[in-house]
């Protein structure tokens, strides 16, 4: 019987008729297992797949994945803020409180961390090696526009195979400050605010209040840090800690990493 049949089916139908003795056993003249055959009798047994779920027991075939987080990026008069928790999960277990989700592409691009950190962490690794060879290649730094085609590109060609990944590229070029959002699906979207992760509704709620194009950057700084403050007050999938960064004319700089519990008091105090 084919491999491939036995794993795609619930089970698998094994029989033996008219056959030489046979058995299973673990030594000689031992059936260790129990089956054994005579000639001129028959044999037959089934084995489920553990791997497979019928149709009628209730039980789900995909897999999901939970993921957890809250990424934020928006532009504003002096460039870019990027603010990010730090926690990462596995369905209802904190696996981490410090993960970096920010990933620091070169000087004056980064990318953010949403989905499956390793799928984030592998594919925004090798756009940085991509645009390095681009820059070694036209004696320029490339676009942010052109990082995120590269980007789309690349996990466009795994399409429907489970990459799990939303990520902001944001940085700065001859044009200004850019911030694009690309997905997992190949969606490739240009925009002034993004919030991605199972908090992003919490912090839209307190960038809608406060965002405005004049912001000076101690103003911006503090409104992502409050946004990521309140989804992770609000989202049990988002904490640890808040890491900002300003995307400016001159590159990227890393401003704050504050815990949420210092900043939890801080803003309770200030009410």
């Amino acid at each position: 019987m084919a491999l491939a049949s036995v794993l795609s089916g619930d089970c698998a139908d094994f029989s033996f008729d008219n056959c030489q003795p046979s058995g299973f056993g673990c030594g000689p003249g031992q059936g260790g297992l129990g089956f054994e055959a005579t000639p001129g009798d028959s044999l037959s047994f089934s084995v489920r797949n553990p791997l497979y779920a019928g149709e009628d027991d209730g039980v789900e075939r995909k897999i999901e994945f939970l993921h957890g987080t809250t990424t934020l990026a928006f532009k504003f008069q002096h460039g870019v803020i990027v603010a990010v928790d730090s926690r990462a999960t596995a369905g209802s277990y904190i696996a981490s409180q410090t993960v970096k989700k920010v990933i620091e592409i070169n000087p004056y691009l980064l990318g953010t961390m949403a989905g499956g950190a390793a799928d984030c962490s592998f594919w925004e690794r090798l756009l940085a090696r991509q645009c390095r060879i681009y820059e070694l290649r036209n004696k320029e730094r490339i676009s942010v526009a052109a990082a995120s085609k590269l980007l789309a590109n690349m996990v466009y060609q795994y399409k429907g195979m489970g990459l799990s990944m939303g990520t902001m590229v944001c940085g700065w070029d001859k044009r200004g400050p850019g911030l694009y959002y690309v997905d997992s699906e190949g969606n490739r979207v240009c925009g002034d605010l993004f919030a991605v992760g199972s908090g992003s509704m919490y912090a839209y709620g307190v960038m809608d209040s406060g965002l405005r194009q004049d912001l000076t950057v101690e103003e911006a700084c503090e409104l992502g840090r409050r946004a990521i403050y309140q989804a992770t007050y609000r989202d049990a999938y988002s904490g640890g800690q808040v890491n900002l960064y300003h995307v400016h004319s001159e590159g990227w700089t890393r401003v704050s990493q504050e815990d949420v519990l210092m900043l939890h008091q801080q803003y309770k105090n200030q009410a």
